[in-house]
């Protein structure tokens, strides 16, 4: 479910920065809009700086342990 999610982030964010940079540059043929800001990587990136990409972000799973879990929190009871 969290892949899904994250792949869904990751298309909608490389599509809403492809629009605005086509409307930063809107005489710039699409190849180099592309070469200039992607290089040869299909990620948004700079000279110093890279976009971050949602699915690069790890997940971990976590069985149901219910109450075993402990809290920092008095319960009352």
């Amino acid at each position: 479910m969290s892949y899904a999610t994250f792949s869904y982030l990751r298309h909608y964010l490389w599509h809403t920065v492809w629009q605005w940079v086509q409307r930063k540059h809107p005489k710039t043929g699409l190849r180099k809009i592309y070469r200039q800001y992607c290089g040869r990587r299909s990620w948004w990136a700079s000279e110093n700086r890279e976009l971050l990409d949602p699915i690069t972000v790890g997940t971990t799973r976590y069985r149901n342990r219910g109450m075993a879990i402990p809290t920092p929190w008095d319960t009352p009871g």
